[in-house]
C-alpha cells in the first residue's frame, strides 16, 4: 500500500530531523572515538572495528525500539565515555583488557536495569530540574549559528537566511530547508585531500576480552558511572522534558546487552542519546508528539549507512567545517531550548534550583571524569531539597 502525498509529507519532517541527528552525532565525535580507542591500545583496524560495531549497534537500537514503542527513543554512543577513555591510557593487558572493561561496564548497566528500585530512582527527576538540565545542554549548540555567522559568514549566512525564510513561509519545514542548504554549501566548499579514501574499508576485528583488576578499576567502573551519569540520566531527562515518560529498566537492559556484544569487536558503550535525542523528540521533529517516532528510525538507517562507509564519511566530515554542522543542529534545537526554559522557570518555587541546574550544566565542567549534566542535577536537586525542608521562621510576635 503506497503512502499518499499528505502521508509522505507527514513523514518527511521527522525523517529529516532523524537524519540530521545522526549526522550531528557522528560528525561531532567520531574522531574522538577513534582517538580514544587508539590511545587505549587499539590498532587502527581494531579502532575502525570498534567504531563500526557501535554504529551498527545504535542503528539497530534506534530502528527496533522506536518502531516497537512508537516513541522517539534515541540511542547514541557515550561521548563522555570516550572522552574519559582518552585520558586513562592503555591498561595492563593491552586492548583485550580494555574490551574486558567494556564488558564489565555493560554488565553493570544490565544490572541497573534489573534492579527495579534503582531504575525507578534514576527516573524520578523533578520535571523543572530535568528541563533546566536540558536547556543547559542545548545552550552551546544553540549559540553555534551565531558563532558560525561571525566566523564563516559566506557559508553560514545562506543557511540562517534559509531557516528564517522557512520559518516565515513554511514553519514545519524550516529545519529541513536549512539542512538541504547546508548540504549544498558543504558539497560546494568541501574538498577531500588527496589519498583520503585510500585504504581498506573497516572490517570486524574480534577481540577476546581479558579481565584484569587494573582494567576494571581504571576503565570499567568509571565508564559505567560516566555513561549512567552523563548519558542515560540526561537522556531520560530529555525525553521527559519533551513529554515522554519512559520505563528506564528495559532500556538499560537492552543497551547493556548491546554494549556487551560490541565489546567483543572493540566497541564501547551504547546508551540513550542526550542532545541528539532533543532533535528527534522535540517539536521540530513534528508538531504532533505522536508522530515523532520515525525520527530515530531515520537516524538508525543513517547510522547503518555510515557504518560500512566509515572511511568515506570520516574523510568528508573531517574535511568539512565542524561549526557549520553544529550551526544547523543549533537551529533545529532552538524550539527545544525555548520549551525547556519555559518548563524550567514556570513554577516560582522551583525557579532558583532550576536556574542553578541550568548554569551548572551550561558551564561544561567535568569533575572526577563526570560531566556537567550530572553536576547540574546534583546542584539543582540539592537546592530543591534544601528549600523544601528548610526550617520555617517563627511567626512575628505581635506586641499587645
Amino acid at each position: 500500500m503506497s503512502l499518499s502525498g499528505s502521508s509522505r509529507r507527514e513523514y518527511l519532517q521527522p525523517t529529516m530531523a532523524g537524519a540530521l541527528a545522526a549526522i550531528v552525532g557522528y560528525a561531532s565525535t567520531f574522531t574522538l572515538v577513534l582517538a580514544a580507542l587508539t590511545a587505549a591500545g587499539a590498532s587502527p583496524q581494531q579502532a575502525g572495528s570498534g567504531l563500526m560495531s557501535v554504529c551498527i549497534s545504535i542503528g539497530i537500537l534506534n530502528i527496533a525500539v522506536s518502531s516497537r514503542l512508537k516513541v522517539p527513543v534515541s540511542f547514541a554512543w557515550s561521548t563522555p565515555g570516550v572522552a574519559f577513555i582518552l585520558t586513562v591510557g592503555e591498561p595492563v593487558g593491552g586492548f583485550p583488557a580494555v574490551a574486558g572493561a567494556f564488558l564489565v561496564a555493560a554488565g553493570l548497566i544490565v544490572l541497573t536495569g534489573l534492579i527495579k528500585p534503582l531504575a525507578r530512582l534514576i527516573a524520578a527527576i523533578p520535571a523543572p530540574i530535568a528541563n533546566a538540565m536540558l536547556a543547559g545542554m542545548l545552550l552551546t549548540l544553540c549559540l553555534a549559528p551565531i558563532t558560525a555567522v561571525a566566523e564563516l559568514p559566506a557559508l553560514a549566512l545562506p543557511i540562517l537566511l534559509a531557516w528564517i525564510i522557512g520559518m516565515r513561509f513554511a514553519r514545519r519545514y524550516a529545519v529541513p530547508i536549512a539542512v538541504v542548504v547546508t548540504g549544498i554549501m558543504l558539497a560546494s566548499s568541501t574538498h577531500l585531500p588527496a589519498g583520503a579514501l585510500n585504504g581498506s574499508w573497516p572490517v570486524f576485528v574480534p577481540v577476546l576480552p581479558v579481565f584484569t583488576l587494573d582494567g576494571i578499576i581504571r576503565i570499567g567502573l568509571p565508564l559505567y558511572i560516566v555513561t549512567m551519569a552523563s548519558q542515560n540520566l540526561p537522556g531520560l531527562a530529555v525525553m521527559r522534558a519533551n513529554g515522554f515518560v519512559l520505563q528506564p529498566a528495559p532500556l538499560f537492559v537492552i543497551t547493556g546487552v548491546a554494549s556487551a556484544v560490541t565489546a567483543f569487536f572493540g566497541g564501547h558503550s551504547s546508551n540513550l542519546a542526550a542532545i541528539t535525542a532533543a532533535i528527534c523528540a522535540g517539536p521540530e521533529a513534528h508538531p504532533d508528539k505522536d508522530k515523532r517516532w520515525p525520527a530515530p528510525v531515520s537516524a538508525g538507517v543513517v547510522y547503518l549507512l555510515l557504518a560500512p562507509g566509515a572511511s568515506l564519511a570520516a574523510a568528508f566530515i573531517a574535511a568539512s567545517p565542524p561549526l557549520l554542522i553544529q550551526a544547523v543542529a543549533g537551529l533545529a534545537l532552538l524550539s527545544s531550548l525555548a520549551a525547556a526554559l519555559s518548563g524550567a522557570l514556570a513554577a516560582e518555587e522551583t525557579r532558583l534550583p532550576a536556574v542553578l541546574t541550568f548554569v551548572t550544566t551550561a558551564s561544561g565542567i567535568t569533575i572526577i571524569g563526570v560531566g556537567a549534566p550530572f553536576w547540574g542535577l546534583v546542584a539543582g536537586i540539592s537546592m530543591l531539597l534544601l528549600l523544601r525542608f528548610a526550617i520555617k521562621p517563627a511567626p512575628d510576635v505581635v506586641d499587645k
